[in-house]
């Protein structure tokens, strides 16, 4: 299976609860929080703002590639408060939308997956651009370090969508205080044994693949909010 097939039913994708260890989103969105937040962890506030592939569709919320990365960085000495704000079906518009209350969570770094969706809809680059963009300096503005999961286009849009589209993510983590993961689903898209049985969504084992390529970007950035 080509990776961009995996990444079709993130468009599709019902949306799910979020399940998180302080309210993830404004009571106004679809995603249902928890009434009461757990206090604050003594490590740094690692915000995880995405869509199906963050919320961890089709998984305990435990399994899900942000909860496993709490759990690593906690095993490597740095804990951390790890906050699930994905939302299945999200667009780069929709996490702009809801950025605000999520930056109300005060916290020390965002976790920022979202764009695959606006391609899949075949929304225009720069659209996405520059909602992303709109996430990115208003994040930092506030105050948090910014960790952005790259996504890659179908290339059955056509050469110039994919340019314009995969140009999005590296541009974007161009100015200092914006680290790049370039491509999320690196060794999980297309692969049967880490991709649940619709073919589409990871299993606890992709995420388990996800969380290792992902964690040698996120520690510096916990480390250097912890004092380490």
């Amino acid at each position: 299976m080509k990776p961009w097939l995996l990444l079709f039913a993130l468009a599709c994708a019902p949306a799910a609860p979020t399940v998180a260890t302080a309210p993830a989103v404004a009571p106004t969105t679809t995603a249902v929080a928890p009434a009461s937040p757990e206090p604050r962890a003594a490590g740094p506030r690692v915000v995880f703002l995405g869509d199906s592939l963050t919320a961890g569709l089709g998984l305990a919320v435990d399994d899900a590639f942000p909860a496993q990365l709490g759990r690593a960085l906690a095993a490597e000495g740095l804990p951390a408060t790890i906050v699930n704000a994905g939302v299945s079906g999200d667009t780069s518009a929709g996490g702009l939308r809801r950025l605000d209350w999520l930056l109300g969570q005060k916290p020390d770094i965002l976790v920022l997956g979202l764009g695959a969706n606006d391609m899949l809809r075949g929304l225009p680059p720069a659209d996405c651009a520059a909602n992303l963009r709109a996430i990115v300096d208003k994040a930092r503005a506030a105050g948090a370090d910014v960790l952005l999961l790259g996504m890659r286009a179908n290339p059955t849009l056509g050469p110039d969508y994919v340019a314009a589209f995969d140009a999005i993510y590296p541009a974007l983590a161009a100015p200092p205080g914006v680290t790049l993961v370039p491509f999320l689903l690196e060794g999980v898209a297309g692969e049967p044994a880490l991709n649940q049985a619709d073919g589409l969504h990871p299993t606890a084992e992709g995420h388990a693949r996800i969380t290792a390529l992902v964690l040698p970007a996120l520690t510096p950035l916990v480390r250097g909010r912890s004092g380490g």
